[in-house]
This record gives structure tokens, C-alpha cells and sequence, in this order.
């Protein structure tokens, strides 16, 4: 870890604890900072569990932002997201991490979801399609 990776971990800390308002910024900027996964997570999660809805709203960023340059998260994190859930601050973390996490690396809970919105999204496709067809069928039929 570089020395302005450590300086960030130790400047979000310190946000932290003096409740600045800008402590959820500071955690997006930590996971671009070259700090490791390990290191960024507890932060990350603690931004998830701040009481500022805003702090709460960039930790979502954060946590997302984490696993599309990692391609990975901690066990907390992943418990983490899968609390807060669909649909709440974390919803395009969940997404982002469905995207960029390889599968294979994906917890139980994680694989459900994947499966279960690629199905849904490829009935959606075909439903679509199938009223795309049955439209440009009507107005062939309506032109004659």
C-alpha cells in the first residue's frame, strides 16, 4: 500500500469520527486510492450504516465502485448489501457487483439473484419482442 493510500485510510477515519458531512466523498475517493479490498471494506461498510442518508447514499457508490475495480468484495460487505437489499442505497452496489464479480467467486445469495434477473430479463426480452411482432403485424393488417 502507498503512503497516500494509508494517509486516505487514516483521513477517512478521522472524518469519521469527527462526523464530517463529507466522510461519504472520502470514502469513493479511498477505493480509487490503491488501498486493497481489505482495507477499503470496513469503511465502505461503515458509510452503509451511517445515519446520514447521504453518507449512506455514497457508500452504496462506494461499495459499487468497489467491486467493478476489484472484482471482488469482503464477507461483510457482501452481508452488508444483501441486508440492505433491493431497491434501498444499495441496489446499483448489488447490480454492480452481480456485473463485475466473476460468478464463480459470487456467495449463495448473490448466484440466486443473478439467475433470477437473467431469466426475468430474457422473458422480458422475448415478451418484447413477441408485442413488437404482433404491432407490426396489426398495422400490416390495418394498411390493406
Amino acid at each position: 500500500m502507498t503512503g497516500a493510500a494509508e494517509g486516505a485510510l487514516t483521513g477517512v477515519d478521522a472524518a469519521f469520527e469527527r462526523g464530517d458531512p463529507e466522510v461519504g466523498t472520502a470514502v469513493v475517493r479511498l477505493v480509487f486510492s490503491g488501498a486493497g479490498v481489505e482495507e477499503v471494506a470496513p469503511r465502505v461498510v461503515r458509510a452503509l450504516g451511517s445515519a446520514d442518508a447521504g453518507v449512506r447514499r455514497l457508500g452504496g457508490v462506494a461499495a459499487g465502485d468497489l467491486a467493478r475495480t476489484a472484482g471482488r468484495l469482503t464477507p461483510q460487505l457482501y452481508e452488508v448489501l444483501r441486508a440492505e437489499g433491493f431497491g434501498g442505497v444499495a441496489d446499483t452496489a448489488i447490480k454492480d457487483v452481480l456485473t463485475f464479480v466473476p460468478f464463480r467467486r459470487l456467495p449463495g445469495w448473490y448466484r440466486w439473484q443473478w439467475l433470477r434477473l437473467t431469466v426475468r430479463d430474457t422473458v422480458q426480452g422475448w415478451w418484447l419482442r413477441l408485442v413488437d411482432l404482433a404491432e407490426t403485424g396489426w398495422a400490416a393488417l390495418r394498411r390493406r
